[in-house]
């Protein structure tokens, strides 16, 4: 099979991208190299260095497209505080590109766009753990652009008879995850902290907590997906654990002296209800939080 991966330099992407090598596919890597690193693009990979938002280029990414059967679209402007900063061009990429990406697969008669997207869009919800027909309210542009995103595939799946599937990411972590910039995790950041023997930072009562799912299980399930014999037009699936853990535990699970630095706002929870992507694919996460911190830990230290 013939695929194409949509920010396959980034740390979703690129993991996207070794799975379906490692079974034996064609991969073609698309990526502005904005967040992405060319060390990620794996050597059999066919990449090509072209930015979304811009308008020339995406014509010759629709070319590249034709015989592809499923993209990957994970290329984005991710995290909302910066979002918040930077609305316009946060919209350029999210909205904008995603739409000419969308547009191009339409003309290359793609069979199915995964798109990566996000439990941003629910917002503050008092529904814990938080079904996919909870309503949502996002809070950032970077939350109402995924949002966006999701309508654009239905549309396009109703529309032009695309397919399209949206999965909506809690919080992904694991190997290759940003550790500088403003696109690091709660996780990165500890990591760097632990590092160079500094106090672990946080803010509030550190009992806000978090769903956090191994970006394996992420790639999994994108390809899951990918191959699946029956339209699916547009739905969207939560993608998480099903468990969430508290900052405070995760400070707990590094070991280290910590260091409280303000009050702010942001959700206090997130925990996906994954039952319906159960039912409908089988589908179970693997990956432990605490095994890999553990590990982590480790190799910071080597």
């Amino acid at each position: 099979m013939k695929h194409a991966v949509i920010g396959g330099a980034g740390f979703i992407g690129h993991h996207i991208v070794n799975k379906l090598i490692e079974r034996g596919d064609e991969v073609i890597v698309i990526d502005n190299l904005s967040t992405g690193y060319l060390a990620n693009v794996h050597e059999k990979a066919r990449f090509h260095q072209f930015d979304i938002i811009d308008e020339v280029a995406v014509k010759v990414i629709s070319d590249l497209l034709y015989g592809v059967d499923t993209v990957y679209l994970t290329a984005a402007l991710a995290r909302v505080q910066p979002s918040i900063e930077q609305p316009i061009l946060f919209n350029e990429t999210n909205v904008t590109g995603m739409l000419r990406v969308l547009e191009a697969c339409r003309t290359a008669q793609v069979r199915r766009v995964v798109f990566s997207s996000s439990s941003s869009v629910y917002g503050e919800t008092i529904v814990y753990p938080t079904p996919e027909h909870t309503p949502v309210n996002p809070l950032s542009p970077y939350a109402l652009q995924k949002f966006i995103g999701e309508h654009y595939c239905r549309l396009y799946s109703q529309i032009y008879n695309l397919d399209t599937v949206s999965l909506r990411y809690f919080n992904v972590y694991g190997n290759g995850m940003p550790l500088e910039g403003a696109y690091r995790s709660v996780l990165s950041i500890f990591g760097n902290q632990y590092k160079n023997d500094q106090p672990l930072t946080y803010t509030n009562d550190g009992c806000q907590s978090r769903d956090f799912v191994h970006v394996h299980d992420v790639a999994d399930i994108n390809i899951l997906l990918g191959d699946y014999h029956e339209p699916i037009m547009g739905d969207v699936y939560n993608v998480g654990t099903g468990y969430d853990y508290s900052v405070n535990q995760i400070m707990d699970m590094f070991g280290s002296p910590r260091q409280f630095l303000e009050n702010r706002i942001e959700p206090i929870r997130t925990l996906a209800d994954i039952s319906k992507l159960q039912a409908k694919f089988g589908w179970e996460p693997t990956g432990s939080l605490a095994a890999f911190i553990e590990q982590y830990k480790k190799d910071l230290k080597s």
